[in-house]
């Protein structure tokens, strides 16, 4: 299958529907095979992405081992999520796409936008758009392999201008996918995504990269925010939703309508499920990043906060199973 032909046959059911095709962001803690399983259940977008990867852990013979639970994927999910690798040795790119092809990767996606610290320091993520050419040696690494290939990236490091020479560099690779998160490393989420470039980014594609598929990220936070871009800047044809999940599992629907707590309950109840399932499955699992999606659950709630205190206190998930009984008994309202 050449990349055009993998993402032919992701976009083309988006295309009968006059849609863009929409993915969950990749997200260190969060976008893991039992997390996907839940989205998928609420609604499933188009895309998944698994957690972000360094490259050089997937071959390492230590590091290797930590990856097994971030890299697994459930015989059930469908579609398979698209791998994320960040890292700076061409190298390294080189091994670890051999190896994740062999393990059932259908695609990769390579992360030249994280904007975490410890990333950087590794002269990865970000630190790349400041590289261009270590940036270079990633992408000529990645593609030692028939899997379609793409990249995912912020608008600059420092200055939002860097995207006047960052993003032509990027769409000169003729990746199948470009992903841009509308914002610099620098400004992290702390000001509104720029929409305002959105056609001029859409110009500079259909100038330099017409074939390529351009994603845009930042701020969405549901379908029907990410159909409203679509209409209003022609040429978008992915939208990615990242922290929008948090507000609202429910995010991909095309027709929103309102959840009730038993029903957002019943989806913590699986989540809480799935994580059982993959312990037993002996792969490494620790009970504290499941904690960080019990806001998701409660929110809006009656005595939301008391809720989500208590979840928190959770030492395992039958201890949030009480919890949800509690809930459900009418034992806040006490």
């Amino acid at each position: 299958m050449t990349q055009s032909e993998y993402w032919n046959r992701i976009t083309n059911k988006a295309k009968s529907e006059d849609r863009p095709f929409f993915s969950l962001a990749p997200m260190e803690a969060v976008t893991g095979s039992v997390f996907r399983r839940v989205v998928a259940k609420a609604c499933a977008p188009d895309v998944f992405y698994t957690e972000f990867t360094n490259a050089l852990s997937i071959t390492h013979p230590i590091a290797k081992k930590t990856t097994k639970g971030r890299l697994y994927i459930d015989p059930l999910e469908n579609p398979k999520p698209i791998i994320q690798l960040w890292g700076n040795n061409k190298e390294d790119f080189a091994k670890a796409v051999a190896e994740v092809e062999k393990d059932g990767y259908e695609a990769i996606d390579l992360n030249m936008g994280c904007p975490d610290i410890a990333v950087i320091k590794n002269h990865s993520g970000s630190d790349l758009i400041r590289h261009f050419d270590t940036a270079q040696e990633v992408i000529d690494g990645a593609r030692e392999t028939d899997l379609p290939v793409t990249i995912k990236t912020r608008l600059g490091y420092s200055e939002v201008d860097e995207y006047k020479t960052w993003l032509p560099f990027l769409l000169k690779q003729q990746a199948p996918v470009l992903t841009v998160h509308l914002r610099t490393r620098e400004e992290m989420s702390k000001v509104p995504a720029h929409y305002e470039l959105i056609d001029e980014i859409v110009k500079m594609r259909d100038e330099l990269a017409p074939d390529t598929l351009l994603q845009i990220n930042g701020d969405i936070m549901d379908y029907q925010q990410g159909m409203q871009l679509y209409k209003e800047h022609p040429g978008v044809d992915g939208i990615m939703i990242g922290r929008g999940i948090f507000q609202n599992p429910f995010a991909f629907e095309k027709e929103p309508k309102e959840h009730s707590s038993e029903e957002l309950l019943e989806l913590l109840r699986y989540q809480l499920d799935l994580y059982d399932e993959f312990v037993a499955k002996g792969i490494p699992g620790h009970f504290a990043p499941l904690q960080r999606f019990f806001k998701i659950y409660v929110r809006g709630m009656k005595h939301a906060a008391e809720i989500r205190n208590d979840l928190m206190s959770t030492k395992t998930t039958d201890d949030a199973r009480a919890i949800i009984d509690k809930i459900e008994s009418n034992g806040y309202d006490n």
